[in-house]
């Protein structure tokens, strides 16, 4: 019988969210359709900065106890860290994917509007979206750490290395110190407040329950969940990439209204927890309503002439994710029946 060191294997969990975070991030959402996303170069780089990113972001958060607050707060630390430290889009004005965002809303040498933006896209679909999923499709691993402490460093030097690399090799624009530095203690200052919040009472943090200890609306029910996360999707969209182009606004009303939604979502997240219950069913309802805005807009990404990058696919990768979501949600529900 062997009864030497048993090697250290990553579990399942860790090794889904390593590469359902930049399939998330990048290849649903277009940022690198599939002739990109599946090249040796394009995997590797985006698995090492969204993989490594999404498991230090949930084993942080799970470890110090803080929760969907420790979440969210690491996961806008994640989006600075990978638009404003490693690429630099925060503040290159020429940035491929800027569009009106380059000059609208741009002061001091940053791209503000789109700095706000990408904080939070990456923060919730990047990051938290991901984790969520996982979690709920490994439920026997939910409250349990998924990395000792040399993977937690391995992950961490992964995605250091990773960012550098970034800094360096993507483009030739150097951004100036004084903003980037601002970035640098922006993510430093989110990381404290992460370690340092506590969740507030109730079913994951979210919401407490009613004062009867139950919902108003008996049962789970998943459709109000897909529907708010879809419209808040949609919205988000609107305000960060129709709203500028009209020009109807200042920037700075326009960050506002982004907030407000982002505020708006919370509230209205913490009302929905309360009348229909938080079960795992409506979590993953939430997470899919929230994609569903990528599976739609996935076809009509694919037939626009008008982007410059080849988006072959599109509609495979739309099509594949709407598959997994349905199956998960389907899988999720019964064993949520079984209970």
């Amino acid at each position: 019988m062997h009864t030497g060191p048993r090697r250290a294997r990553l579990p399942w969990p860790a090794l889904v969210l390593y590469f359902l975070s930049p399939v998330v991030g990048e290849l649903l959402s277009s940022s690198s359709p599939p002739v990109e996303f599946f090249t040796v170069f394009g995997l590797t780089v985006m698995s090492l900065l969204y993989g490594s990113g999404a498991l230090l972001v949930r084993e942080l958060a799970f470890r110090w106890g803080t929760g969907w607050p420790g979440r969210l707060l690491l996961g806008a630390a994640y989006g600075i860290v990978e638009e404003g430290l490693m690429v630099k889009s925060f503040f290159d004005p020429n940035w491929q994917d800027l569009g009106i965002l380059g000059s609208y809303g741009r002061m001091y040498g940053v791209n503000w509007v789109w700095s706000l933006e990408l904080t939070i896209y990456h923060c919730l679909f990047s990051i938290c979206i991901p984790i969520v999923l996982t979690e709920l499709a490994f439920p026997r691993w939910r409250n349990r750490p998924w990395l000792r402490m040399p993977g937690l460093i391995v992950f961490a030097v992964l995605l250091l290395a990773d960012v550098a690399f970034g800094f360096i090799a993507l483009t030739s624009f150097r951004p100036p110190i004084v903003p980037y530095l601002g970035a640098v203690v922006a993510v430093a200052g989110l990381v404290a407040a992460a370690r340092l919040v506590r969740p507030p009472a109730g079913p994951v943090g979210i919401a407490p329950r009613s004062p009867a200890g139950a919902p108003r609306v008996p049962g789970p029910r998943e459709l109000p969940f897909f529907l708010f996360g879809a419209v808040c999707t949609v919205a988000f969209f609107v305000l960060n990439w129709v709203v500028p182009n009209t020009k109807l606004f200042p920037a700075a009303v326009t960050m506002a209204m982004v907030c407000w939604l982002a505020a708006g979502f919370f509230l209205g997240l913490r009302e929905l927890v309360r009348a229909f219950s938080w079960t795992p069913a409506n979590q993953w309802a939430l997470a899919s309503g929230a994609l569903a805005f990528f599976v739609v807009l996935s076809p009509l990404v694919e037939m626009d002439g008008n982007r410059t990058d080849d988006t072959t696919g599109m509609t495979v990768v739309g099509l594949v994710m709407a598959g997994l979501l349905l199956a998960g949600f389907l899988k999720v529900r019964r064993e949520g029946a079984i209970r």
